[in-house]
């Protein structure tokens, strides 16, 4: 296992990864896949110092990555991040997502993170059970925010402090 900072040669791979998940309505509230080149701005606003994209190879072949975006975008937040992980669907069931996610309790703290946060569909239970497994805690619920072919879906914030 190689994890390392995303090159803009990885984005296809990333977006494929993405795409593969909409379909089951379970990750993304995306509905429709997503281009390349829609998410080259998505791409250019990280950073390997506060805001990192991982991707996490597997012989060779990327299986999973994870992502570190600004939450809300105002500064007394810059110590609070969303944490997004998405696994090829080859891969899933393997510990990736436990792996990735330890990876980023483990890091935030010298990036200046303090709080991490995951925003999980409430029928997600798997995605729901690995972050609980990994000390976060349901901070918030957002009820039938999401419609997903004709179906309302709650979101679930979930919250971690790494420091202090």
């Amino acid at each position: 296992m190689l994890l390392r900072n995303a090159v803009e040669s990885d984005l296809p791979a990333i977006v494929a990864i993405y795409n593969s998940t909409i379909a089951s309505r379970m990750v993304t509230a995306d509905t429709t896949p997503i281009s390349v080149e829609s998410r080259l701005p998505w791409f250019h606003d990280h950073n390997p110092d506060g805001r990192p994209l991982w991707v996490l190879e597997m012989d060779g072949v990327i299986a999973g990555w994870l992502s570190f975006q600004s939450f809300y975008g105002r500064p007394a937040y810059d110590g609070t991040v969303e944490v997004s992980i998405y696994i090829a669907e080859s891969f899933r069931g393997q510990g990736i997502g436990r792996f990735l996610l330890q990876r980023a309790i483990e890091a935030a703290p010298a990036m200046g993170v303090h709080t991490l946060l995951g925003f999980i569909f409430a029928h997600n239970l798997p995605s729901l059970g690995l972050f609980e497994a990994l000390g976060f805690a349901r901070w918030g619920h957002l009820p039938r925010v999401a419609l997903l072919d004709g179906v309302e879906r709650d979101l679930v914030i979930c919250g971690r402090r790494v420091t202090g």
